[in-house]
């Protein structure tokens, strides 16, 4: 292996993120309305982590927030059977579906 191959090798583990890194930044331009870049990161945690329930929590917030509500539903009920009992997965799960019901009664009022 010549020495560019290897530094090339070493480069690109170091550029690897984590699960738990790809949610803070996640969240951290989640803050400033950046709902894509949020979604990219969730999905790529969700990704490197597929148990991580609160990469999917937060993903399933983006989606809702980018009108992607099925896919939101799958999530937070991806994220609720990992971890059923978590306090905030749950809330923002009742929030959801609150606000779903509640979309669907006013598209099927509309003629």
């Amino acid at each position: 292996m010549t020495l560019a191959a290897l530094f090339l090798l070493l480069a690109s583990s170091a550029l690897e993120t984590s699960s738990g890194d790809e949610v803070r930044f996640g969240i951290e331009v989640a803050r400033k309305g950046l709902w894509q870049e949020a979604r990219f990161r969730f999905e790529k945690a969700a990704h490197l982590a597929p148990d991580n329930a609160s990469a999917l929590n937060n993903l399933a917030v983006a989606l809702e927030q980018q009108g992607e509500f099925d896919k939101a539903r799958e999530a937070y009920e991806k994220a609720l059977k990992l971890k059923p009992n978590h306090i905030y997965i749950q809330q923002n799960y009742d929030l959801f579906r609150e606000a779903d019901d509640k979309r669907n009664r006013k598209a099927k009022k509309k003629p």
